[in-house]
């Protein structure tokens, strides 16, 4: 059975390994062996490069948190090994540590897997798999865009807007994603989330609208000043 990659310890985000003087992290090492670049190095600006980013990301992510690789991940095992035929196939993965993963909710998830499904826009498995991810990933407690192991919001906002355009043009107000996601979860079951009708005149508007700062968790620990930008996932 698929749980992760190998030579995954159990020590989290402690420093693993060096690399060009730079502390590497076990997330960034595992991004590292699946796209044969750290995180930080990534060049996304082709749409398959970036979507490949994207998947990387959320599975080195998923590998150091510990459990099962698939279910940290939102995935099937068969769904997860897939996914590595399709996106990762010279990749090989075995077990990892067996320190234990966060407890999350089942039906929470099924109910923002749904809310993607319905908006997605991209035609592959790829949708069905991010929807999947996405709202298990969503059960963390940190931003979306960091829990997805991902550099900045930015890369969050690109994908949903690739994969998931309906939800995109939703956002027009550029609300932070997992509470736009979730006010939507509450306007489909008739609930009102908001305590005003104007954002504007909202005591809590900083909670959905302020900004999202923060340092990638996949990133290596220790990042150099001038990053090379000319290398693919």
């Amino acid at each position: 059975m698929v749980h992760a990659f190998p030579n995954i310890d159990s020590s989290g985000f402690a420093s693993a390994a060096t690399e060009s003087g730079r502390s590497v992290t076990d997330a960034a090492r595992v991004y590292r062996d699946l796209t044969g670049v750290l995180p930080e190095a990534a060049n996304i600006d082709d749409d398959a490069n970036f979507d490949r980013h994207v998947l990387a990301s959320i599975l080195a992510l998923a590998s150091s948190e510990g459990g099962s690789l698939a279910a940290q991940a939102g995935l099937t095992d068969t769904e997860l090994g897939d996914l590595f035929s399709h996106c990762f196939s010279a990749r090989g993965i075995e077990s990892c540590g067996d320190h234990q993963a966060s407890v999350v909710d089942a039906d929470e998830i099924k109910m923002v897997r749904e809310i993607l499904l319905e908006n997605r826009s991209s035609e592959s498995e790829f949708g069905r798999w991010l929807a999947a991810m996405i709202a298990r990933r969503a059960m963390e407690p940190n931003h979306l865009w960091e829990d997805l192991g991902l550099r900045d919001r930015s890369e969050l906002t690109r994908l949903i807007a690739r994969h998931f355009a309906p939800l995109a043009r939703r956002n027009d107000k550029n609300m932070r994603w997992k509470r736009f996601i979730y006010r939507m979860m509450c306007e489909n079951d008739g609930f009102v989330m908001c305590s005003t009708p104007v954002c504007s005149n909202c005591a809590d508007y900083a909670l959905c609208y302020g900004a999202e700062t923060g340092t990638s968790r996949v990133a290596s620990a220790a990042q150099s000043p001038a990053t090379p930008a000319g290398q693919t996932v």
